[in-house]
């Protein structure tokens, strides 16, 4: 199943840095004080259990004394069991969650980076608990980003369907590859006709325009598997992004212009060399018909690109407000 690169993650998450980094702040607010430090590992994997329950985007929780030094094992998330439970007495003094959050009362939120155990992109969220006049530590919680982005974006449901939605396709993608080879095998057989009406003198030669159909045929329909399978199969896509949804269009309309064009030169020289002049102007009509549907979707990718970049500018106002 594809999933979010690294950029697209990125990329979404400067849309909503702000709503991330106050969603955040309000998480710790609430619950960072000085009795976590009084807990043991198994009370905070409950405490933290319970908090997954309703932000199931936390991934891990530790925390910190005032010099930077790990006092318990990794909590993991309720939903990133597979992290292995280490860390304690580890010298974080050096992270930027440390060290942002030492110069701050409040809650201290990192740019992403990759996890040092999943390799995927996340963010840190730290706070300095102070009692009285010294610092009791640090509490320290790991967010997994594309879950994060996910939830916010309402996308998630989605997501655990998108398998299904893949296998579809599969199929889909699979017979069309089938149709191809088989207009491919009628081209083969077309193309040894031809060849043997050449080595035999006294069989009449026809124009293979046969062979030249079936192979354009084919082309345009593997074409447009090709164009499912990296749209819906392979590349990871961004419904909720107008360019993606305009990007597959465009690709899916190209490939049905030029196989409309190419049989519509095709039908022009078989009727003028049969000398049937009176359904030339048939295949006229479909190149006008091309050439419209050219127009229209340039016409479409314009005030689409159009559209999103006024949207785009209305959000950074807004952000910039």
């Amino acid at each position: 199943m594809s999933k979010m690169s690294h950029i697209n993650v990125i990329e979404k998450y400067e849309e909503h840095r702000v709503a991330i980094h106050n969603l955040l702040s309000s998480i710790l607010s609430c619950f960072a004080d000085d009795k976590m430090f009084e807990k043991s590992d198994e009370e905070l994997t409950e405490f933290l259990n319970s908090l997954c329950s309703y932000y199931p985007f936390v991934s891990l929780l530790y925390l910190l004394d005032a010099k930077g030094k790990q006092i318990c094992m990794n909590v993991p998330g309720s939903q990133f069991k597979h992290h292995p439970k280490i860390g304690l007495d580890a010298d974080r003094s050096n992270r930027p969650y440390y060290l942002a959050a030492m110069k701050t009362d409040g809650v201290a939120v990192t740019e992403p980076y990759l996890s040092s155990v999943r390799r995927e992109l996340c963010l840190s969220a730290s706070m300095k608990v102070n009692n009285d006049s010294t610092i009791k530590g640090i509490v320290v919680l790991d967010i997994d980003l594309s879950s994060m982005l996910a939830i916010l974006t309402g996308d998630s449901r989605r997501i655990h369907f998108e398998p299904y939605f893949k296998a579809m396709y599969t199929l889909i993608v699979l017979g069309l590859f089938t149709v191809a080879l088989m207009l491919l095998y009628a081209a083969g057989v077309e193309c040894l006709d031809v060849i043997y009406a050449m080595m035999t003198p006294e069989k009449r030669l026809e124009m293979p325009l046969g062979v030249v159909i079936y192979l354009t045929l084919s082309l345009a329909i593997f074409d447009l598997g090709k164009t499912t399978l990296e749209e819906e199969v392979l590349l990871y896509k961004d419904v909720l992004r107008h360019s993606s949804t305009r990007r597959t269009i465009t690709r899916f309309i190209a490939v049905i212009i030029i196989a409309v064009s190419i049989e519509s030169l095709l039908m022009i020289f078989k009727f003028a060399l049969k000398g049937d002049g009176e359904h030339i102007i048939e295949a006229v009509w479909i190149i006008i018909a091309v050439a419209s549907l050219l127009v229209s979707l340039g016409i479409y990718v314009y005030l689409g690109s159009k559209a999103e970049g006024m949207l785009l500018n209305n959000r950074d106002k807004q952000k910039a407000g």
